[in-house]
């Protein structure tokens, strides 16, 4: 991967609904060029997608629940962690799984519409797995910051000070 593409990649992951001739400014290249190394990168599975991050904490009534699972698992033989991680990453809930370092083999991160449905996901579905030794959930309660983005405003303290 070259300089330009380097380039590319890091200005649509800020901003991926920037219009390629916008691109092709920004980048001092035209907008045909801009046009195949977007179409080439996405062709290599470099880029795998577009989307928005959503504060759903704003003007919706969406109450779902996610959850950080640690999960210590028994590798395969001849394919380490994949299989094992193929396994839960096909599960519908599952937003993302990382191998990890330290205690913890993999992180799985997933949604339910409340704790009780993640309780039963993790009991009956990712527990139950052959290589799954242990896990240990963790409810997300609020998010501050994702993917770069801040998602609380420090909104101005409106009390009136009062001091003796």
């Amino acid at each position: 991967m070259d300089a330009k593409e380097r380039e590319l990649l890091q200005l649509i992951e800020k901003n991926g609904r920037l219009e390629n001739s916008t691109i092709a400014r920004l980048m001092g290249i035209s907008e045909d060029e801009t046009k195949q190394m977007i179409e080439k990168l996405e062709k290599e599975k470099v880029i795998l997608g577009y989307s928005a991050i959503i504060n759903w904490t704003k003007g919706t009534d969406e109450g779902a629940v996610t959850a950080m699972i640690d999960v210590k698992v028994t590798p395969k033989r001849g394919v380490g962690f994949d299989k094992v991680a193929e396994r839960i990453y096909r599960f519908p809930e599952v937003k993302a799984v990382y191998l990890m370092s330290g205690v913890y083999d993999l992180s799985v991160s997933i949604e339910g519409k409340t704790m009780a449905e993640v309780g039963r996901f993790v009991s009956e579905k990712l527990s139950t797995l052959d290589s799954v030794l242990s896990t240990t959930t963790h409810f997300i309660l609020k998010k501050y910051k994702h993917d770069g983005l801040v998602f609380s405003e420090n909104e101005e303290d409106k009390r009136i000070v009062v001091s003796p």
